[in-house]
């Protein structure tokens, strides 16, 4: 990943209450996926079959109107092959999961639009400022877009929704959490760090590698494939699977979508991966800038990706109980924003306080 050097706003416009906003839409975007998870695991995410981005900000008000909504859901195939037996107060549970999942995502829009537009017109921002936050307030338009493809694609002819589907949701999601968190600590008031030079590449590596990891998590949850092969190292007494388990669906790359043993074993070498580079990166810091920032962040990284993957293995030993599926996903979305602020700050270019004084 390349430097980003956040341009400073005029110097008499403290940049304090943008930075705090911009964390404020970080933990936004947070909540936000531990909802999403929420309402996947509750199988939840189809219980609104229509996208009506004003009108739906509201829930049904009245027991008509639940009955009316609650008919609709009975079209597509998720009820009749999975909840044929739901009630209406069942109904209304899933229900709810979505419809606050699709509450806070209007929220985080008018939390980024209207601070926005209020910094844009006191002065505080600068041109090139503008443009990287207008382009968040873009990331999050798109991810609604891309949420009723997700569910659009669960309504017919399916039980739930693609999983690469939900893998883009999810990943659109990490990189509006990643691009809020890199501009919040480039707007920091502290030196750049040159000795970090040297984990610049470590540390960018670190972060594609969670988001990648996150992506084939994504499809591990869409394919409900964390719900076979629930032992720990082996998979089915093998360390890796026979090819004719891995290579089954054609064509072929239908198999890193849909096969569930092919998607189970990407996101367990993924998880080896991710550990192997944290403690090689943390090793390389050790020895390179030992007692600075950079190589307790680096730590921190370590220690954060070796417990995210304990939690992996117990929430696969587990069968997925909603909440070890949630605390899993949760913590995923911690080391990323770790991981991400890690790079942010390794790639932090040494003019960047001359820029941020006006010079």
């Amino acid at each position: 990943m390349t430097s980003i050097a956040v341009p400073a706003a005029v110097p008499s416009r403290p940049l304090a209450p943008v930075r705090a906003w911009l964390w404020c839409v970080a933990a936004l975007v947070f909540a936000m996926v531990i909802v999403g998870g929420a309402t996947r695991l509750l199988e939840a995410g189809l219980s609104i079959t229509e996208w009506k981005p004003i009108s739906g900000a509201l829930p049904p008000l009245s027991q008509a109107d639940w009955l009316a909504e609650f008919d609709k859901y009975k079209q597509i195939p998720q009820f009749s092959k999975l909840f044929p037996d739901m009630t209406l107060d069942g109904f209304k549970a899933i229900y709810a999961w979505e419809w606050s999942h699709r509450l806070l995502g209007r929220l985080i829009g008018l939390v980024v639009a209207l601070p926005l537009a209020w910094f844009w017109i006191s002065g505080r921002l600068t041109s090139a400022l503008k443009i990287r936050l207008v382009g968040l307030l873009a990331l999050g338009g798109l991810q609604g877009v891309v949420g009723w493809w997700m569910v659009a694609s669960g309504l017919v002819g399916r039980v739930e929704v693609a999983p690469q589907l939900l893998a883009t949701h999810l990943l659109l999601a990490s990189l509006t959490l990643v691009a809020t968190i890199w501009l919040a600590v480039g707007l920091r008031p502290k030196p750049a760090e040159p000795a970090a030079t040297p984990l610049r590449g470590g540390a960018a590596a670190l972060l594609a590698l969670s988001l990648f990891q996150i992506g084939l998590g994504a499809l591990v949850a869409g394919s409900r494939a964390g719900k076979t092969y629930n032992t720990w190292p082996l998979m089915d007494g093998r360390l890796v699977p026979p090819a004719e388990d891995l290579t089954r669906l054609e064509p072929g790359w239908r198999n890193f979508f849909e096969n569930i043993t092919t998607v189970q074993f990407d996101h367990r070498m993924g998880a080896y991966a991710l550990l192997a580079l944290a403690l090689w990166h943390f090793l390389v810091a050790a020895r390179k800038i030992p007692g600075s920032a950079a190589a307790r962040r680096a730590g921190a990284v370590l220690g954060l990706v070796a417990t995210q993957a304990a939690l992996g293995v117990m929430t696969l030993v587990l069968v997925v109980p909603v909440w070890a599926g949630l605390l899993h996903q949760a913590f995923a979305m911690i080391v990323l924003a770790m991981a991400t602020v890690h790079c942010a700050r390794c790639h932090a270019s040494s003019a960047e306080g001359t820029i941020r004084a006006g010079a």
